[in-house]
């Protein structure tokens, strides 16, 4: 009798493991109600409040740009004020601010994206192997940087050198846009070309330049030409044809304004 039920059992323990049982009723009853004796801590607060404290910093490093661009009447008052602005980390790493080249008022103001190696040394915009490019660019439909061409006022979105030449990051963009939207007021030119991604992500809140090129758009207030980079161009040859046809589009619409 003792072995028919041993037997039964058994059966009938095999057959709640085929049903998928995977733990055997304890000696001890489990009291599924009753606390344990020391609750779980709860997850700290520490890192969204430190998140939230770092979106709030940034959020008033742009007021405080917006602030400080807006004080100034001068293009030299201006340069002084992003050399007293603090809030970048950038600064830190860089060796000069790189706040323009060209003639002040001309009717053509490039910006560009970042300064890279040649221009954190030397201090200005577009003097490396890109801005030799560039200047050939331009005296081919008779501009240049000297007064005696058809000038053109070069700056770019940020003025100090990001680490390794990596792309500024969107709080970077944010932070500087109120001093180059103030740099383009006292510039005061006549059409804006706006080159690379990086320089229409700030100016027009988009990127995809090879979509973006050869269509005249309006960027703070005034008629903008998106194009190539010409760092993009030494890399990408075949696409200096798209950026002969914006060129003279810009001489066009220069000729015709």
């Amino acid at each position: 009798m003792e072995s028919a039920e041993f037997h039964n059992a058994l059966a009938l323990l095999d057959w709640q493991i085929e049903l998928g049982a995977t733990e055997a009723i304890c000696d001890v009853p489990v009291n599924c109600y009753e606390l344990p004796d020391k609750l779980a801590k709860p997850k700290s607060a520490a890192p969204v409040v430190q998140q939230a404290a770092s979106v709030a910093a940034k959020l008033d490093a742009v007021a405080q740009a917006e602030q400080a661009a807006a004080g100034v009447d001068t293009l030299e008052a201006l340069r002084d004020a992003l050399a007293g602005f603090e809030h970048c980390e950038l600064k830190r790493g860089a060796r000069n601010l790189v706040f323009c080249d060209g003639v002040p008022g001309a009717p053509v103001m490039i910006i560009g994206e970042a300064p890279g190696r040649d221009e954190d040394r030397e201090g200005r915009p577009f003097v490396g192997r890109a801005g030799q490019l560039l200047d050939r660019m331009l005296a081919a439909i008779d501009m240049g940087r000297d007064p005696a061409a058809s000038p053109v006022y070069i700056t770019n979105v940020l003025p100090w050198r990001p680490p390794q030449n990596r792309d500024p990051h969107p709080t970077e963009i944010a932070m500087m846009r109120p001093f180059l939207e103030r740099h383009i007021a006292l510039a005061k030119p006549q059409v804006l070309v706006i080159m690379g991604n990086i320089s229409a992500q700030a100016c027009l809140g988009k990127r995809g330049i090879t979509r973006l090129r050869g269509s005249w758009t309006e960027c703070f207030g005034l008629p903008a030409l998106p194009m190539f980079h010409p760092a993009y161009l030494l890399r990408q040859p075949l696409a200096k044809r798209e950026a002969w046809a914006d060129l003279l589009s810009l001489k066009a619409r220069l000729s015709d304004g």
